[in-house]
C-alpha cells in the first residue's frame, strides 16, 4: 500500500510548531497529565454511519465501502433513525455483513454516532456521512496515516461534491459576530462579510496538509481510545453544530488535521434538503448551542438570539417573493431552492422558536 507521508513529525509537513503544552513523547500527541489508553481490538477500523431516510445514497456508500479492499480490516456499523424510506431493508437484504442498529425514531446525529461507537470493535473509528462515496483503498490509507502520524488525534480527508469541485473540509471555530453575517440585516449591509468569509474560507487550502480547529463532521478518523477520552459527541445536539463543538473538545487535548492526499466524494446537504423542515430549525438552534457551550457571553448569546428572531420573518417573506418570481419565470429548479428555505424558515418560526430561546 502506498506510503502517503512517511515522516516521523507532522511539523515538517505542515512547517507549523507543536502546541504550547503538548508532550512529543506522550503516545497520541496527548498534552502532558493525560493518559494513555491501550486495548486488544478485533478489527482495525469500524466505519460509523447514521442514517436518516436517505436509502439510495446509503446504498452507494455501502458499496464503496465494500469496494475498499486491501489488508486493512473494517466492519461497518449503520444506525437508522426510524427511516421510513426502506433502507432498514435494503441494508438488511443487500448488505448482511453490515451490523445495523435500527431507533424507533430519529434520535439525532450525535447520539447515532454514540450508539455506533459503543457497538465498534475498531481500534479506529471512522465517523462517515451516508451521502459519501470512498474511492478503493481510502480506509486502508486512513488507517495508515493514523498509524504513521500517532502526533494526530483526530483528522479529515478532502471532501469533493458529486461534479469533482473541492468542498470546505475544515473551518475555524465560528464567532458570533461572524455568524451574524448569515442574517439579512448584515448580509446586505455587508458590515460583518469579512469575518464570515475568513471563518469559512480565508485560510481554507484544498491542497496542503495542516493542523487545523474544526473538522467537518462529514469524515471525522480517530481512536476510539481518544474519542472515549475526550467525552464522544454531545446528544445535547440533534442536527447542526455537533462537528464543531467535538471538534472544539478534542482539539483542548490533541491535534486536528486535514489531510487532501486522501479524498472521498461528498454530495452534502442531502438528508437536510430532504427532511428540511427537520434540519433547518435543528442547525440554527445547534449554533446557539455550541455558542453556550464554549463559553460566549450571555449578552452575546442575547443580542444574537434577538438579531436572529427579528431577522427570520423578513429572511421568510424575501425568500418567498423570490420563489414566487422564479415560478412565474418558469425558473422551476430555482424555484424549488427557495421554497426549501421558506419551508425551513417556517418550522423554525412556527415549531422551534420557543426551544431558540430557551437553550
Amino acid at each position: 500500500m502506498k506510503v502517503l507521508c512517511n515522516v516521523d513529525n507532522l511539523t515538517e509537513i505542515t512547517g507549523t510548531e507543536a502546541k504550547t503544552g503538548t508532550n512529543q513523547n506522550s503516545p497520541v500527541g496527548q498534552k502532558s497529565g493525560t493518559t494513555s489508553l491501550s486495548a486488544a481490538y478485533e478489527v482495525q477500523v469500524s466505519v460509523c454511519i447514521p442514517n436518516w431516510n436517505c436509502r439510495n445514497y446509503l446504498r452507494n456508500c455501502l458499496i464503496s465501502l465494500r469496494e475498499n479492499l486491501g489488508e486493512t480490516s473494517f466492519e461497518v456499523i449503520v444506525v437508522d433513525n426510524g427511516s421510513r424510506d426502506g433502507a432498514v431493508e435494503m441494508v438488511r437484504d443487500e448488505f448482511p455483513e453490515v451490523k445495523l442498529i435500527q431507533n424507533a425514531k430519529n434520535v439525532g446525529f450525535a447520539r447515532a454516532s454514540n450508539q455506533a461507537a459503543e457497538a465498534a470493535r475498531g481500534k479506529y473509528l471512522f465517523f462517515l456521512n451516508n451521502d459519501t462515496i470512498l474511492p478503493p483503498e481510502t480506509i486502508g490509507s486512513l488507517y495508515e496515516f493514523a498509524e504513521l502520524h500517532p502526533v494526530v488525534g483526530m483528522f479529515g480527508p478532502k471532501l469533493i461534491d458529486g461534479s469533482g469541485h473541492t468542498q470546505i473540509s475544515y473551518r475555524q471555530k465560528p464567532s458570533v459576530v461572524a455568524l451574524l453575517h448569515r442574517t439579512s440585516i448584515f448580509r446586505w449591509t455587508g458590515l460583518l462579510k469579512r469575518l464570515y468569509y475568513r471563518y469559512r474560507r480565508e485560510q481554507f487550502n484544498p491542497e496542503v496538509i495542516r493542523e487545523v480547529e474544526c473538522l467537518m463532521g462529514a469524515a471525522i478518523f480517530m481512536r476510539r481510545s481518544i474519542f472515549n477520552m475526550t467525552g464522544r459527541w454531545d446528544e445535547d445536539f440533534t442536527f447542526g453544530g455537533e462537528d464543531i463543538e467535538f471538534s472544539t473538545r478534542v482539539n483542548k487535548y490533541f491535534r486536528l488535521y486535514y489531510v487532501p492526499s486522501i479524498a472521498i466524494t461528498h454530495f452534502g446537504r442531502v438528508g437536510s434538503r430532504q427532511n428540511v423542515t427537520f434540519s433547518a430549525p435543528k442547525v440554527i438552534v445547534g449554533y446557539l448551542q455550541y455558542f453556550r457551550k464554549t463559553g460566549i457571553s450571555p449578552l452575546s448569546i442575547f443580542l444574537y438570539k434577538i438579531v436572529v428572531t427579528l431577522e427570520t420573518p423578513i429572511h421568510l417573506l424575501t425568500k418567498f417573493a423570490q420563489y414566487l418570481y422564479r415560478k412565474l419565470t418558469f425558473r422551476n429548479q430555482d424555484a424549488e431552492k427557495s421554497l426549501l428555505i421558506v419551508r425551513g424558515l417556517w418550522a423554525f418560526l412556527t415549531r422551534d422558536l420557543f426551544l431558540f430561546w430557551r437553550t
